[in-house]
């Protein structure tokens, strides 16, 4: 195996910004990652923990896609999988409050989100971990070997602990995509912990207001966060693009493949994770930091035209990197 991507195993409810709900869909950050990695080809693992609760079936489909599920954790009992995601048609989203979201939709909320608050509690927490959020000790010896690891958004806790332990079992490539929930100015002596022991850094253009403010640029930002010890600093803007910082100062700013609201865009839900999945497969394979992240849009572009986690696994393998050509002829 080459790549393996840790995160979430989790079951979606989501609204788009078209007002459509998707309800009781196997999703989860590390999926969408995986996903995005294998539409190139690559070998590549999935890294969670999951309550006895999750369907099993859902795993083996992952299987059969190729996808490898040795390294999820199975610990007892039942555990809340759960995360709701609103899309609006000004293009943010919201995590919290599904009730209100499925009246604006003319829907009832669905029961097993009655008592629903948000799916990132403790997140922010650097002393404890989440309980579904993975640790070292959770490391299968089936992925040692493995080239490059990707920590899709998690804990604190676990974004401080894993890296060091990864570098110990020879990881060669450590990409972080940081936990919504602790991007906050109160936590910057863990975030520069954090952007030191990874060799790129992806948070989303929400996680830079969030510890930034709304008054910082995104270059700024990332060249902040490169003062602080990143290597590479990749801000992901959605149906803008992302904006490529090199720790050297070089800044890139690339557009995305679909223009904002083209009518081929149905889904967004993942399409940040599949991003850094397909990166991540870029940066191993080129080391040049501006063609993994064509491969990354690439990727996503498929994410966001269908629903749920295994949808791009449906198109032939030559239409990513058709994209890829497409996005390059455009530099």
């Amino acid at each position: 195996m080459e790549i393996v991507t840790g995160g979430g195993l989790r079951i979606d409810y989501t609204i788009t910004h078209e007002g459509k709900a998707n309800i009781r869909q196997p999703g989860g950050n590390c999926v969408y990652a995986a996903v995005g990695a294998k539409l190139w080809g690559a070998a590549v693992g999935i890294w969670a923990r999951k309550g006895e609760n999750y369907r099993n079936e859902w795993l083996d489909t992952l299987t059969q896609t190729g996808i490898h599920t040795e390294g999820v954790v199975t610990i007892p009992g039942s555990h809340d999988h759960r995360t709701f995601f609103a899309y609006t048609q000004d293009g943010r989203r919201d995590d919290l409050n599904p009730a209100a979201h499925f009246a604006r939709i003319n829907q009832p909320l669905p029961p097993d989100l009655a008592d629903y608050v948000d799916s990132t509690p403790g997140q922010d927490n650097p002393d404890a971990y989440e309980t579904l959020g993975i640790r070292p000790a959770d490391w299968p010896t089936a992925y040692d070997g493995v080239t490059a690891v990707h920590l899709a958004g998690h804990g604190l806790r676990s974004q401080l602990t894993i890296p060091p332990m990864l570098r110990e079992k020879g990881v060669r490539i450590i990409t972080i995509d940081p936990g919504e929930r602790y991007m906050i100015p109160e936590n910057e002596h863990y975030i520069r912990q954090i952007v030191q022991q990874a060799d790129a850094f992806l948070p989303s253009e929400m996680e830079i207001r969030s510890l930034f403010g709304e008054e910082t640029g995104y270059l700024q930002a990332a060249q902040v966060l490169c003062e602080w010890g990143a290597k590479l600093v990749v801000v992901k803007m959605g149906a803008k693009g992302v904006l490529v910082v090199e720790g050297n100062g070089r800044y890139t700013h690339l557009p995305a493949f679909h223009q904002p609201n083209h009518p081929c865009v149905i889904d967004i839900t993942g399409a940040g994770d599949a991003f850094c999945g397909g990166f991540i497969v870029g940066l191993t394979h080129t080391n040049n930091p501006i063609q993994a992240a064509q491969m990354g849009l690439a990727t996503a572009s498929i994410i966001v035209e269908g629903y749920g986690t295994l949808y791009a696994l449906s198109k032939p393998p030559h239409e990513v990197k058709q994209r890829l050509s497409y996005l390059q002829q455009k530099e």
